[in-house]
């Protein structure tokens, strides 16, 4: 846990760092923080537009400059072509319903988070599909 706090600080969101790491076989395999695409500008430099139209955590994901953690981790293993199928995942966050859903369909079969997150939504269907989630 201490390497995804560690990937944590790289992040740009203005409201809360998250980190992610990938791992199988203990070998990490990729990670990943929460931020603006490759070459946009940042929140840290533009501010925050959830902040500016109110939007409350755990709603309207879409509204956002940034991807979340779990969404850079699984896309920087897809850009350097690692597997990650039966892999595990450690998160400082619970990750939200979109991430889940995306961990699911990747083959992801165990996560560990540190704290919780205003998505009930991503327990039931981490349940559903026979994911171990881990509070740690």
């Amino acid at each position: 846990m201490n390497i995804t706090y560690l990937v944590a600080e790289r992040s740009t969101c203005l409201r809360r760092k998250v980190g992610a790491v990938l791992v199988k076989d203990k070998r990490i395999l990729a990670t990943g923080y929460n931020g603006a695409p490759s070459g946009l500008k940042h929140c840290l430099d533009i501010g925050c537009l959830r902040e500016e139209e109110g939007i409350p955590s755990g709603e309207r994901h879409e509204l956002c400059r940034g991807l979340h953690a779990e969404q850079n981790v699984i896309i920087q293993a897809a850009y350097h072509g690692i597997s990650i199928a039966d892999s595990t995942i450690f998160c400082t966050n619970l990750p939200c319903v979109i991430c889940t859903k995306m961990l699911i369909n990747a083959g992801v079969k165990y996560i560990f988070y540190r704290e919780g997150y205003a998505d009930t939504l991503s327990r039931d269907m981490l349940a559903e599909a026979g994911i171990n989630l881990i509070q740690i």
